[in-house]
């Protein structure tokens, strides 16, 4: 697992976006996706919004996908034993690039087909918290002609990821400008931040 950890490290340090092919299982990945399908099937995913709780706007013209927040107290296994290797990355984090992470939030999210999110910062203007941006991706068998790529917007540069099963994308949420390109396929992934003071 440290292998991943530190691929995931040293392309974030060479390129300011790190990216790790394989962070997550296959079997992993597929859990997580059938839960994320059956939770979307009982209707419990809620359309998402920019902003936090003070400043929660929900407009289908910035962000059109559909989210259902984690949490260890929903007692499913396959959920827990991500945050168990997330809760080890961020161990690896702080003790080998003292980043000082001590907490975190993440939550599905489901692109249907058409759906998008416009270009944009993670961090709120209230509220400084969030440290990392840490995406990983439930989509197997995906292809170039399947849309919904993260475009990440450099100086030198822009860049598109595929949002292909297993992948995890990591980088800072207070610097890269980035975007959700239009889906044409069903999209999943677990997004989230790692936070700190």
């Amino acid at each position: 697992m440290e292998k991943n950890f530190e691929i995931l490290i040293a392309n974030f340090i060479e390129n300011n976006i790190g990216v790790s092919e394989d962070f997550l299982s296959k079997n992993l990945s597929e859990h997580l996706k059938i839960n994320l399908l059956a939770l979307n099937k009982e209707k419990l995913l809620l359309l998402a919004g920019t902003g936090n709780v003070e400043k929660l706007i929900h407009n289908a013209a910035v962000r059109s996908d559909s989210i259902y927040w984690l949490d260890r107290k929903n007692e499913n296994q396959y959920e827990n034993e991500f945050f168990d290797q997330i809760e080890d990355f961020i161990k690896y984090l702080n003790k080998t690039c003292y980043a000082g992470i001590t907490g975190y939030e993440f939550h599905y999210s489901l692109y249907e087909i058409g759906s998008f999110y416009k270009k944009h910062i993670d961090r709120f203007q209230n509220n400084s918290d969030r440290k990392y941006s840490l995406i990983s991706y439930l989509n197997a068998d995906w292809v170039e002609g399947d849309g919904g790529q993260l475009l990440i917007h450099q100086d030198s540069g822009n860049q598109k990821i595929s949002p292909t099963q297993g992948k995890t994308v990591f980088f800072k949420s207070n610097e890269l400008e980035h975007e959700v390109l239009v889906t044409n396929q069903r999209r999943m992934s677990i997004t989230g931040w790692l936070k700190g003071s």
